[in-house]
């Protein structure tokens, strides 16, 4: 039986967030937000153990604010200089304890509002799939493509669009070679990369709730969410 393991890219600055420390490691509610991502994962009994990718440089990592999740949690310093390089480092890691057909889980450090409902609803119908999947949420809003003077250019229909979410679920075999095949260049996601071999991630339906925080108003967003409780 193929095994699950998570991965967590957490090298990135966080620039657009306008703060000093990486914004993985803002402080939510007492505790850092990566923190959340980390707990939902490992508390997760079909998930083997979770990977952590830091920049080898990394002088922020709070491990004392984390919990103690004994060899479940293992902190690897091969971050690289894009999200899609980290990723592969990390990959590459666990190509040396894995199998390429076990299942791993990307999931944004950024992203603290994941739910153990939501979670496992991703294990039970991405495990089912032969190329595995993502979360993610049909897009209610009106799209607009601007101009490079931030003036609509058009319209753009939402019929069939969707906003990918993490976790993604791929195959490591898999998920190793897509982004190989990308080295050089910058895939957003896991799911751009595995489709550029010709695969159809599935799409699952995830939560609005489970929002990335990307800029600060983000962070008392997720603040509301968390107070709030949802499994």
């Amino acid at each position: 039986m193929p095994r699950y393991f998570g991965l967590i890219p957490a090298a990135g600055i966080g620039a657009r967030m306008g703060s000093e420390a990486p914004k993985q490691y803002l402080d939510l509610l007492g505790r850092p937000m990566i923190g959340y991502a980390i707990e939902c994962l490992c508390r997760n009994d079909a998930i083997d153990r979770v990977f952590v990718v830091l920049s080898p440089e990394d002088a922020h990592w709070p491990e004392d604010a984390l919990g103690d999740y004994g060899s479940k949690l293992e902190v690897l310093r091969c971050g690289g200089s894009t999200r899609a390089g980290t990723v592969l480092n990390g990959l590459r890691h666990l190509n040396h304890v894995a199998q390429g057909q076990d299942w791993v889980l990307v999931h944004d450090a950024a992203r603290p509002c994941l739910s153990s409902r939501l979670l496992a609803t991703l294990l039970r119908e991405a495990g089912e799939d032969d190329v595995g999947g993502l979360l993610a949420v049909p897009v209610a809003d009106t799209l607009k493509r601007a101009d490079p003077d931030e003036r609509v250019a058009a319209t753009v229909p939402r019929e069939h669009l969707w906003a990918a979410q993490t976790p993604q679920m791929f195959r490591l075999g898999v998920l190793i070679r897509a982004l190989e095949s990308m080295e050089g260049q910058a895939p957003t996601d896991e799911s751009a990369a595995v489709e550029r071999l010709g695969f159809r991630p599935r799409l699952i339906p995830g939560d609005i709730r489970n929002l990335k925080v990307t800029y600060p108003r983000d962070l008392e967003l997720a603040r509301l969410i968390l107070e709030d409780g949802h499994e």
